[in-house]
């Protein structure tokens, strides 16, 4: 099954529409929801259960809202900031909840936010804004990377029996996708630098056009 740029249909072209009310943009809506849901469940009830399974929810959103988006010509534009918006949010602020529950130690938040801070920086500088720029391939294998990871580095918070292996495999998933984050931030700064001095971002291949991005490029 086709995991990256699913339902995306060959030979058809990919239109941003005006629209606002589409079922993408409602689940991504959903998952802004979601994460005052995670840290409420963390920090004040403990339910690493119950958490874990609010994170598989949110991850799920995040590939179906791309799926439906380009297998039923829903993308728009509001979703092409909106999408990679709610995934960075929702990282970060699962980070943080995790960093001050104990879970994980701050230099994993440093590891998130230091490449996007850098990135934002130069967005800022050379477009005053999103810089609207191809999505990267490695960008979305990141972000899936660390949407696995991140429930089972919870469910390792759990007082049952293979805790150990929950955690071991965690760490396997976030260590490749902390990697992944960095490697991506340093082909986004060259792309911004080259596109705010007048050069081009770079072609966007077929295959990782469509809405649901999770790494600020197209939705």
């Amino acid at each position: 099954m086709k995991f990256i740029g699913a339902g995306a249909r060959p030979g058809r072209s990919q239109i941003h529409h005006d629209t606002v009310l589409t079922v993408p943009n409602l689940l991504t809506v959903v998952r802004f929801l979601g994460v005052p849901l995670f840290v409420w469940l963390v920090l004040a009830e403990r339910e690493y259960g119950v958490a874990a399974l609010v994170l598989v929810v949110m991850a799920s959103t995040d590939w179906v809202d791309g799926y439906i988006a380009r297998r039923f010509n829903q993308m728009s534009k509001l979703g092409r900031v909106m999408d990679p918006i709610a995934d960075r949010l929702s990282l970060i602020a699962v980070a943080v909840t995790l960093v001050i529950a104990g879970v994980v130690e701050w230099w994993y938040l440093a590891a998130l936010l230091v490449p996007d801070a850098v990135l934002l920086l130069l967005s800022l500088f050379y477009f005053r804004g999103h810089p609207d720029l191809p999505v990267s391939r490695i960008g979305k294998i990141r972000t899936g990377l660390l949407l696995v990871g991140t429930p089972l580095l919870v469910l390792s918070k759990l007082p049952v029996p293979g805790t150990s292996a929950y955690f071991v495999a965690a760490w396997i998933f976030l260590g490749a996708g902390l990697v992944g984050h960095w490697i991506a931030a340093y082909n986004y700064v060259w792309a911004i630098i080259r596109k705010g001095r007048g050069g081009s971002a770079g072609p966007q291949p077929a295959a990782d056009q469509g809405q649901n991005t999770g790494d600020g490029g197209c939705r």
